[in-house]
């Protein structure tokens, strides 16, 4: 949750000093608000499954695998909207695309 943190923290300040438009504002948020969602079910899914399953059990496993999975998913999400908002920005930046 601490990497998410920073990174939202990141994409903030690159939003801030591109001046992204209010539709990438948008998104951004959205995708900061989807990977910190997908972080508290993951979260709540693992609390549970060590409530009802204390011991090793391969199904308990296999849940708290599939909702880190998803929390993968989100974050990977997020950074592929992220590399489409802020890549042209930062070309553009680096004087390597007009």
């Amino acid at each position: 949750m601490r990497l998410h943190g920073l990174s939202a923290l990141a994409v903030v300040a690159l939003g801030y000093a591109f001046r992204v438009s209010k539709t990438e504002w948008c998104l951004l948020v959205g995708c900061i608000g989807l990977v910190i969602t997908a972080e508290v079910f993951n979260t709540t899914i693992e609390t549970l499954t060590n409530l009802v399953s204390p011991k090793h059990h391969p199904l308990a496993g296999k849940t708290k695998d599939l909702a880190a999975a998803a929390v993968l998913v989100a974050a990977l999400t997020a950074a592929l909207v992220g590399a489409i908002i802020f890549l042209p920005y930062l070309l553009v930046f680096l004087k390597l695309y007009h």
